[in-house]
């Protein structure tokens, strides 16, 4: 995902690949997913901030307690993982930038987390990494009456978010898809030896 390149001044610089590039905008269609509500105007710095240190952000969320803001951050690498060294790296250096840029008024905590075992789907490559895991879906507006789904996750083609559904009068799960746009939330659900054998197959695949 990374390249790293030889500057004029001879400094190492760093490449994104066109995710990181699709991802950035906050006028994006998922951006909603990758930083919903307070934190979205934040998706621009945050994205090449945490890109800058090889890790891709997954989602970030602003909340509060009491006076006090918390700026939630979940990120990982290229194999869907995060070490805690990564963690204090990240936070380091989304610190420092935000310092810099000053975006959010008053006291803040910041908390660099991984996305964990039911890590929410935010982006395209979420649904294609996890496919066959098993996944809750929740959209902005019902559809027929409904507004909750779960199932397994059946990549992303064509624009949509694609799930196996189980539907009244079918036999079988059926392939639904959604827009990025019309999902509120989405998350695997939590199986610990589903998601290590996947992430064992993602580390297969790359070697």
């Amino acid at each position: 995902m990374y390249k790293a390149m030889k500057s004029i001044s001879g400094q190492n610089a760093v490449t994104h690949s066109q995710d990181d590039q699709i991802e950035r905008p906050d006028d994006a269609p998922n951006a909603h997913l990758m930083a919903p509500g307070a934190a979205r105007p934040l998706l621009p710095l945050l994205v090449p901030a945490i890109a800058d240190l090889g890790f891709h952000l997954v989602r970030a969320r602003m909340t509060s307690e009491g006076e006090r803001m918390i700026l939630q951050i979940m990120a990982e690498n290229d194999a869907g993982t995060i070490a805690i060294e990564d963690c204090e790296a990240i936070s380091h250096a989304v610190s420092a930038m935000l310092d810099v840029e000053d975006p959010i008024s008053g006291n803040y905590t910041l908390e660099i987390s991984s996305p964990g075992m039911g890590r929410p789907l935010t982006r395209p490559k979420d649904f294609e990494r996890w496919a066959g895991l098993e996944a809750k879906l929740e959209l902005q507006h019902s559809v027929d009456g409904r507004r909750r789904f779960r199932g397994l996750v059946d990549g992303f083609e064509a624009g949509e978010a694609r799930l196996q559904v189980a539907l009244d009068g079918f036999e079988t799960p059926q392939v639904l898809g959604f827009a990025l746009a019309d999902i509120s939330e989405a998350r695997l659900v939590p199986d610990d030896a589903a998601l290590r054998q996947s992430l064992k197959a993602g580390k297969a695949r790359k070697k």
